[in-house]
């Protein structure tokens, strides 16, 4: 028997798919978070990771909660 397993979107996946879901610009949401657009964009790419600062800012900014799953 086996069991269906749902994949859990990593942070990072999350994180890319509210800025998109946002309907806010990338630049819009540089220019308010501090983060530079280059750096944002590539990270909504999939092209280069953020740090732990950069990820805070923008769940702060997109209104999301981080929580632990177990």
């Amino acid at each position: 028997m086996s069991k269906s397993k749902t994949k859990r979107k990593t942070l990072a996946e999350q994180i890319r798919q509210a800025i998109i879901d946002s309907g806010i610009t990338q630049y819009r949401i540089a220019k308010d978070t501090g983060i530079s657009q280059p750096l944002l964009t590539r990270f909504v790419n999939g092209d280069r990771g953020i740090s732990l600062d950069t990820a805070d800012k923008l769940i702060e900014y997109l209104g999301l909660e981080l929580r632990e799953c177990r």
